[in-house]
């Protein structure tokens, strides 16, 4: 009978190793969107920090309807870390906007600018989790404030909310991670009111490769009411797009604008605790607005 006792005891034990083995596992395959850094958040809970650079392609199109008339084009070039700190299993402290954006204009230097951009933070929990199934379903809340500059289109309103929900499902070596969310502004008037949703399809080859094909999408609900860039000296009366993520316009005509970008890229696991990332995304649908195209590469480092 004690022999008995001992052996299901080892049973047991070995049994909630191997499950306890195949969530680590779960988790440590389970790679993290390198497009829409901002908006696309990975469902896991996580402590990690992830210092990213966009590269960020400005079409001529936009900057004509901005009555910057004769400019062939532009860059922004974005420098930022997102932090994120896992108080358990279930429940992460997120910071997800921060940094330094450069906004260069390709025959006219002398309005090339730089400023920082607006600080975002918050809260996700996971109300799914089930290692067994690979799944995972987390719903999140972050507020935004206007603490940037107006200079890289930062800094205006009195600050928005974004409520998301994010999931991902994977079969074996197959895997998706998808969200939806909605950024709310404080004031309707200052910014536009904004639905995000983000889809992407991964496949691990090997860990130093990891494929994936995403597609990310904005719907303005709400537009806002402003009219002029002061610190440019524009109007905007009439701008009928939105900035996709870094930028709230908060253009008065923009109601319904949606716009689509498409990217491919990959990841490389670099080791246990460390993630290479990078991507290219292109406007899918017409106006590009803003996104002309945009190469974005980043590193997560985990704890």
């Amino acid at each position: 009978m004690k022999q008995q006792l001992v052996k299901t005891a080892v049973l047991a034990a070995l049994a909630s190793t191997a499950l306890i083995a195949q969530g680590d596992e779960w988790k440590a395959n389970a790679v993290s969107p390198v497009t829409n850094p901002l908006f696309f958040e990975d469902p896991h809970i996580r402590t990690e920090i992830r210092p990213i650079f966009a590269y960020h392609r400005i079409g001529s199109d936009m900057l004509d309807s901005l009555g910057l008339k004769g400019v062939s084009g532009g860059n922004a070039q974005v420098y930022a870390a997102q932090i994120r700190y896992a108080i358990n299993d279930r429940l992460a402290i997120i910071a997800t906007k921060d940094g330094y954006t450069e906004i260069d204009f390709d025959n006219l230097p002398g309005l090339s600018k730089g400023g920082w951009n607006d600080l975002a933070a918050g809260l996700k929990y996971a109300v799914v989790l089930d290692p067994e199934k690979d799944l995972i379903v987390t719903v999140g809340a972050k507020i935004e404030l206007p603490t940037g500059n107006e200079r890289v289109f930062q800094g205006n309103g009195s600050g928005e909310w974004d409520l998301f929900v994010s999931a991902a499902k994977g079969w074996n070596n197959f895997r998706t991670v998808g969200s939806v969310g909605w950024r709310i502004p404080n004031s309707f008037d200052d910014e536009s009111s904004i639905a995000h949703y983000s889809l992407q399809f991964d496949y691990r080859t090997c860990k130093w490769f990891i494929p994936f094909v995403s597609a990310n999408g904005i719907t303005v609900t709400a537009a806002g009411q402003q009219t002029t860039l002061a610190d440019y000296g524009v109007g905007i009366s009439g701008l009928k797009v939105e900035g996709f993520d870094l930028i709230n316009f908060g253009a008065n005509s923009s109601d319904g604008f949606t716009q689509i970008v498409g990217g491919v890229g990959f990841r490389s696991q670099l080791c246990q605790w460390a993630d290479f990332g990078f991507a290219y995304e292109t406007s899918l649908t017409s106006p590009k607005a803003l996104f002309d195209d945009r190469f974005t590469i980043d590193f997560v480092i985990r704890f």
